[in-house]
């Protein structure tokens, strides 16, 4: 029986007009996957325009599409660095065209363009309790790793009384001074992660803002957040903190109570944060602070680009979606 062609080309470069595309395929993938995984009637909504800008613009080149016969959006693979950090996702196989060597391709294509720019760590988050996703991603070189817990606090007046430097406050030369600074402060944490391209993206697109601790005039923590709504037509009721460096446990809390003091200025009720566990001391002090666990993803990185080992502090890197 005669059966019309399925293919898919690409590679090609995602841009702002296939934001509408790359909704669909978004939600419907993703809905599915739930449904998959017994969360029947869980339903992804579409993602605000402005994130999915803020995505395509960090990842650049990295921002992947296949197309179909018709020409419409089959898959997608946002592939983002941050100096030498390399991570993918969100990533995504329209449901009718999975099981068919699509996804292997649009792993290892995003793969081999993070490696061509010189990264030290690839990786990539799933769902831990979806065990044929682990499965996959294992035989194409990903290992398991910890746990990314997202953990919420309610804003309430009494919270977040922490002294703090909001970055867009300031003035163009004292700016530019204070990013060099958290420029030199991620770099003596990680050598060659570099935030900086994400932190002046989130001020360019008015997606939320930077606050900083510091002691004697030198940063000692600080949080790079977004306020924005992240679903279409969405409300600003969560500020997610995606990018945070402190220089130990006390630093940390201080930076998210800063985070949560600049939250309330926004008139947003509750503070979101993607604690690592491999950090046991900072998360069992996130629960002594109040913060509370919603979601819980694996983190998966290749054999031979795992992500460093620091000597001392906290680090935690996330994107957006």
């Amino acid at each position: 029986m005669w059966q019309p062609e399925r293919s898919a080309h690409g590679p090609v470069a995602a841009t702002e007009k296939d934001i509408a595309g790359l909704n669909r395929l978004f939600a419907d993938a993703f809905t599915d996957r739930y449904r998959r995984d017994g969360l029947v009637g869980v339903r992804v909504p579409f993602l605000n325009a402005a994130i999915w800008r803020y995505a395509i613009a960090d990842a650049g080149e990295g921002a992947m599409l296949w197309r179909d016969e018709a020409d419409r959006v089959v898959a997608f693979n946002i592939a983002h660095k941050s100096g030498t950090e390399g991570w993918m996702g969100p990533l995504a196989v329209r449901p009718d065209r999975q099981l068919g060597g699509l996804g292997k391709e649009i792993v290892t294509a995003a793969a081999d363009w993070l490696k061509g720019q010189g990264v030290t760590t690839l990786g990539l988050e799933t769902m831990p309790r979806t065990v044929d996703n682990i499965g996959f991603y294992s035989r194409l070189g990903f290992v398991p790793g910890h746990l990314t817990l997202t953990m919420t606090r309610e804003v309430h007046p009494a919270s977040g009384r922490q002294e703090y430097e909001v970055l867009g406050a300031l003035d163009a030369r004292e700016r530019s001074a204070r990013l060099e600074g958290i420029g030199r402060f991620v770099a003596g944490m990680a050598a060659g992660y570099d935030f900086s391209r994400e932190i002046q993206l989130t001020l360019d697109l008015a997606l939320g803002n930077v606050v900083s601790v510091l002691e004697a005039g030198r940063v000692v923590a600080f949080a790079l957040c977004h306020s924005a709504a992240l679903a279409e037509n969405g409300t600003r009721d969560e500020l997610r903190v995606l990018k945070v460096a402190a220089t130990g446990t006390a630093t940390l809390l201080a930076a998210l109570d800063a985070a949560t003091a600049w939250a309330a200025t926004q008139n947003i009720r509750r503070v979101a944060v993607r604690c690592q566990t491999a950090y046991g001391d900072a998360y069992r002090a996130l629960i002594q602070h109040g913060y509370r666990v919603r979601w819980s993803d694996l983190r998966m990185t290749v054999a031979g680009y795992e992500e460093p080992r620091l000597r001392e502090g906290i680090l935690w890197s996330n994107w957006e979606i």
